[in-house]
């Protein structure tokens, strides 16, 4: 069990640097390939029960534990003791262990495909905002190409180019921050999966 998910990882995290930009896409301007929604079945081989156990503590015991991995600002490996406390007082059980991942995976999943979806509005919004830029150089250019330019017309264009190039600029230095997102939250499910399935009774 552990092996095989030491696979998995080892090939997503291998075949990352390369991804290559998809522009036939124009809502996805990463170079790392799109992927809308993750599958759970992937990262945990093991079935994961549809209902959630009878007793509130246990359920509370899920709730909690996935809470907290779920946070991405604390590092995996720093609840790597609550994890095998959890285990420990559930016998290391398969069934309440997939019930935290699935957990997590809902939480993290769906994050990641509000941003996906942030990042495709982010890029439509960009190429809108250059084509704004290209039609208002156009346009300068007719202008000054006149026997009698309308400098007012002119001035009026150059201040919008000035402050519409640099507003492009300043999102496209975010872009790489956008993009990497999704990817780490992909890598933190597969090794919360590794984590959970490494305290699994038998695995």
């Amino acid at each position: 069990m552990i092996l095989r998910g030491t696979l998995v990882i080892a090939a997503f995290l291998g075949a990352a640097p390369g991804w290559a930009a998809d522009y036939s896409d124009p809502t996805w301007p990463c170079v790392q390939r799109k992927v809308e929604r993750l599958s759970v079945g992937l990262m945990w081989p093991q079935p994961i029960p549809e209902t959630a156990p009878e007793d509130a503590s246990v359920r509370r015991d899920i709730h909690d534990l996935a809470t907290r991995l779920a946070v991405r600002r604390i590092p995996v490996e720093e609840i790597r003791a609550d994890v095998a406390g959890f285990a420990e007082s559930h016998q290391g059980d398969p069934a309440l262990l997939g019930l935290v991942f699935d957990d997590v995976f809902g939480s993290l999943s769906g994050r990641r495909t509000q941003i996906i979806s942030g990042i495709g509005k982010f890029s439509l919004s960009q190429i809108a905002l250059s084509e704004r830029i290209e039609a208002a150089r156009k346009e300068m250019d007719a202008e000054m190409a006149k026997d009698e330019p309308d400098f007012d017309r002119v001035d009026a264009l150059e201040e919008q180019l000035d402050w519409d190039q640099t507003i492009y600029s300043d999102r496209q230095q975010s872009i790489t921050y956008l993009c990497e997102t999704p990817v780490l939250l992909e890598k933190r499910l597969f090794e919360i999966a590794q984590m959970l399935q490494a305290e699994a009774q038998g695995g």
